[in-house]
């Protein structure tokens, strides 16, 4: 086995540039599938890891089929209201519910202009605690008697929004109102989420001339086992409040978890696609695998020949073609790693300077490493099974005679 290896590792060198090109298909396909996946295992755990932070008992009710950001519905009949929120806190299960708006906002600093997403939230401390979805990184949350106060994202204090990187106790102009910053977010992980503002609701009504309107309501279930439960009864009593029929609500309740499989279920069809796009170029480098091999064959017929006549056997001929293909795939595999983790490092380093996010990270498991060599080495293998057996069933004085 030794010599075969030997053998093999010394044809291989003698035709270099041969091999380069041979193993090209290869070592792209690996890399492109290699990099997807990495990159799609780590972004599953940052999904995974921020749908856990904000909570598996938290139910998010919406208005129904919206084109726009939550509260952009047009029609008045289908909008939430304050009168949905006691209707939800009467459920049985549900520990607390509070009500929060969304609006896109055009935001100053310095001359400076943007138009980012502004969030209302209650400040009484019982309605808080079922939003609680950002926690505050320097200064402090908002309390009961903030007015014209604001807690802006961590984008702000990094300078990504304005020129200016902000701090606290700076003033920025949301819609024509100064408001004060207080606090800073935590990243949070996407661009829109770190650079959003969040201010009393009371002010953003009275800022939009809202009256009773509620973009979102976030409840929290006092079990998260029985938040299905919670769920379908919270629906019914919505229904039998609104006046509306079962499957023609015009709003929607929705669970963290159901959140979650769905961008998992979608996220899932997009990786598919592209891996099998990748897929594609393995097919290319085993194809150029076996034109090699048969190239191998028609040039080493004479050295079969000698080979058969000092004693080899079919058998041998065979594995060493064999293992000679597998070593093309298996060195194709082993560079196409390489690439494939340095393409997904680079990405997760541009997601996180340029794009100031962490949910797309690079996860490197072994078990993908150990699998995509082996899928190499197979697929050289599997492309130099022809040629092998065409070399191995040549007869040695034909061979010998070979011109």
């Amino acid at each position: 086995m030794k010599d075969y290896f030997s053998l093999s590792f010394n044809n291989l060198k003698r035709r270099k540039t041969r091999s380069w090109l041979t193993m090209i298909g290869i070592f792209i396909g690996i890399a492109a599938v290699v990099a997807l996946i990495s990159l799609g295992q780590g972004l599953q755990t940052a999904i995974e890891k921020q749908f856990e932070d904000f909570g598996s008992d938290r139910i998010i009710i919406q208005e129904k089929g919206l084109q726009g950001p939550p509260g952009s519905g047009t029609s008045q009949s289908t909008k939430l209201t304050s009168e949905d929120i006691e209707i939800i806190k009467g459920v049985r299960g549900v520990e607390s519910a509070a009500g929060m708006l969304l609006k896109t906002a055009r935001i100053e600093h310095n001359d400076e202009i943007k138009f980012n997403f502004i969030v209302g939230i209650p400040l009484a401390s019982d309605e808080k605690e079922a939003l609680d979805f950002f926690n505050v990184e320097s200064g402090r949350d908002l309390k009961e008697d903030d007015d014209k106060k604001a807690v802006v994202g961590i984008s702000y204090a990094e300078g990504k929004v304005f020129d200016k990187k902000l701090d606290l106790g700076n003033r920025i102009i949301i819609e024509g109102e100064s408001f004060e910053i207080v606090g800073i977010m935590e990243r949070i992980g996407n661009p829109y989420d770190d650079a959003s503002v969040v201010i009393p609701k009371e002010t953003m009504g009275e800022i939009y001339n809202i009256e009773d309107e509620e973009s979102q309501i976030y409840v929290k279930v006092k079990d998260v086992n029985e938040i299905d439960r919670v769920k379908e009864d919270i629906e019914r009593e919505l229904r039998k409040e609104r006046g509306e029929e079962e499957g023609r609500e015009t709003f929607e309740v929705t669970t963290a978890e159901q959140f979650l499989e769905a961008f998992m279920n979608i996220f899932g069809v997009v990786q598919a696609v592209l891996v099998g796009i990748a897929a594609i170029s393995l097919l290319v480098g085993g194809i150029g695998i076996a034109n090699t091999m048969y190239t191998s064959v028609l040039e080493r017929t004479k050295e079969i020949g000698t080979m058969k006549a000092v004693g080899a056997k079919n058998s041998d001929i065979l594995i060493l073609f064999l293992i000679e293909s597998g070593m093309l795939g298996l060195i194709g595999g082993v560079i196409g790693i390489i690439i494939g983790i340095g393409l997904s490092k680079t990405a997760e380093y541009i997601a996180m300077t340029q794009l100031g996010t962490n949910l797309l990270q690079a996860s490197v498991d072994p078990i993908l490493i150990g699998g995509a060599l082996a899928f190499s080495f197979l697929i050289g293998a599997i492309s130099g099974v022809f040629p092998a057996m065409q070399a191995s069933k040549l007869k040695p004085v034909d061979a010998l005679r070979y011109e």
